[in-house]
């Protein structure tokens, strides 16, 4: 009864405020950034541009491997002890790293690197719609003219503008997923990041408990041999679809013989493993 002790640290609920906040200042990067190319880029430049987005958002976490594979290396109250008073070493099991260090540092590199965001401009303008300025201009006043003329109650103002913005979102996502082929690849997207995800947040663990790797070093090769190869993988695939200029249908039968051939090379890991340890009572007898 001793041994037994209620959680007295509150600090978790800092963390999961702090990933809040993360999250939504995260969250519009990609769909807004990419919206961003394709209104204001030429299109056969797109893929590429949305290729290296993807390719330096893959950059990240390896960037992040790194970071934590550097904090591990460190005890966790660095700099309020004294590092001779130590007499563990990050391979022992009791070791525990400076895992709020990588924190600091990744919220002050976010901070600094969202200021360049804010010099944005609001709008640009393609290099095509220099010239058809004034046609847009007198096509959108006579459409305009005419909506007025035929529907004039739709001029009236809007008592509860905060019911038709929802309505009016409503009819959008349906729309949306009404798409077949947007929501086959919204699917499609979902699985494959929900495989990606678990297998770059188990695999560290996996590295040390069957290879007896410490959490550094285990963080280190997740880091160098995991990421930087997909984030290739994207910015080649960029490169090619751009070079042959594919269409929806050719984009679609390359990523599907891509994907194939991922997820056939990925069957190998089931062959890749070392023994169990030999835990008394668990997988050996106590005798």
């Amino acid at each position: 009864a001793g041994c037994e002790k209620e959680p007295s640290s509150y600090m978790w609920i800092y963390i999961l405020l702090g990933n809040m906040l993360r999250g939504i200042g995260e969250t519009p990067i990609t769909p807004l950034g990419i919206s961003y190319l394709d209104d204001f880029a030429k299109e056969e430049s797109v893929p590429v541009y949305v290729a290296c987005l993807h390719t330096i958002a893959m950059m990240g976490p390896m960037f992040g491997f790194l970071l934590g594979s550097l904090c591990a290396k460190l005890y966790v109250d660095v700099g309020f002890v004294d590092p001779g008073s130590i007499t563990i070493t990050p391979q022992d099991s009791r070791w525990v790293g400076a895992w709020w260090l990588g924190f600091l540092i990744g919220g002050a590199a976010s901070f600094l690197s969202a200021i360049p965001f804010c010099f944005l401009p609001k709008s640009l303008k393609k290099p095509e719609e220099d010239k058809k300025d004034k046609t847009s201009h007198g096509l959108l006043g006579n459409t305009s003219a005419v909506r007025n003329k035929l529907s004039p109650e739709k001029t009236k103002p809007r008592k509860s503008s905060a019911m038709l913005k929802g309505k009016r979102f409503l009819w959008s996502l349906k729309k949306v997923l009404g798409n077949r082929m947007y929501f086959t690849f919204l699917c499609c997207s979902l699985l494959q990041f929900s495989g990606f995800i678990g297998f770059v947040t188990y695999k560290p663990k996996y590295m040390e408990q069957q290879y007896g790797q410490s959490t550094s070093k285990s963080n280190f090769l997740i880091g160098m041999t995991t990421l930087p190869p997909v984030g290739l993988g994207i910015f080649l695939g960029g490169l090619i679809m751009k070079k042959y200029k594919m269409s929806i249908l050719g984009a679609t039968k390359f990523s599907f013989t891509m994907s194939f051939l991922s997820y056939a090379i990925g069957l190998l890991h089931f062959f890749v493993g070392c023994d169990n340890y030999a835990v008394a009572g668990m997988t050996v007898s106590y005798e």
